[in-house]
């Protein structure tokens, strides 16, 4: 497995292994766990190489709190990442590595996507990862790109900028993965104490009951169920909960036939910021 810190040394090794069959592409942020094990996994079985960049983004970040606090595991990482396969690339670069001297993100125009739910409390969040994820497609120019739907209006986004950049890549949402008690798996929960871990669990608990909810009772009702849920739960405060068409991320007015639906959450529990969402019909 070839760990790789310069563009100029990626290019060279990409080079090699485009000769030898297709290639898949996972962006992550490092602190790796289930969740991005089952994307290099699915990654490794459908593409020749696999490359797998670790890479903290500045650019999409309104908090820099936040951005001082992310976990930094690269050596578990790597760890992690040979047992999968032998045929992965892991590329970490510096900042200056990817934006050069200005650390600046680019402004897109997603229709909306980035408007609603993270885009509402995360100042140009959106326009951050658009810029992070064009730059790796067009730099590393895999057949395939892989995310998780753990962050779904993410997904969602990433595929809008493709298609506004006409970049050559398939884009692919691969499923939630959950730790044993249901919260969905993400780099933050190491930041939580053993007990709210536990705590969190009432996080998925609640999504699923109003999946249920949702066949009979109107979205409204839904929603303001939800938030009675968490306004009793003392231990989690809820920032939002939302409805939404899963193509345009349009909150709810009433239901639609033949129009899938996906209820988003985020949660703070203590200062640890968590998101989840689940799929209604």
């Amino acid at each position: 497995m070839l760990l790789i810190k310069t563009k100029k040394e990626l290019l060279s090794q990409l080079s090699l292994a485009k000769r030898k069959g297709s290639l898949g592409l996972v962006p992550t942020m490092g602190a790796l766990h289930q969740g991005h094990v089952s994307l290099v996994v699915k990654a490794s079985s459908e593409n020749t190489t696999t490359v797998v960049t670790i890479f903290v983004n500045p650019t999409q970040f309104d908090n820099q709190e936040d951005l001082h606090k992310y976990p930094s595991t690269l050596k578990a990482d790597v760890a992690l990442l040979e047992k999968i396969s032998k045929e992965i690339i892991v590329f970490v670069p510096i900042a200056s590595e990817i934006y050069g001297n200005e650390i600046a993100s680019k402004t897109y125009n997603f229709e909306g996507l980035d408007k609603v739910m993270e885009g509402a409390f995360r100042d140009d969040h959106f326009n951050g990862v658009g810029t992070i994820v064009e730059t790796l497609l067009k730099l590393v120019r895999p057949d395939r790109a892989y995310f998780g739907e753990k962050d779904f209006q993410q997904l969602q986004v990433i595929r809008k900028m493709v298609k506004l950049k006409k970049l050559p890549v398939v884009i692919v949402g691969c499923p939630i993965v959950r730790e044993p008690n249901g919260l969905a798996m993400s780099s933050r929960n190491e930041r939580l104490t053993k007990s709210m871990r536990n705590e969190a669990s009432f996080i998925y608990e609640t999504l699923q009951t109003a999946k249920l909810k949702f066949g009979t009772k109107s979205a409204p009702k839904v929603i303001a169920w939800v938030e009675e849920k968490f306004n009793k739960h003392h231990s989690l405060k809820l920032e939002y909960i939302e409805i939404t068409d899963i193509e345009t991320l349009t909150p709810i007015q009433r239901k639609q036939k033949n129009v899938k639906y996906r209820a988003f959450v985020a949660v703070y529990a203590d200062d640890v910021r968590l998101i989840d969402n689940i799929a209604l019909n």
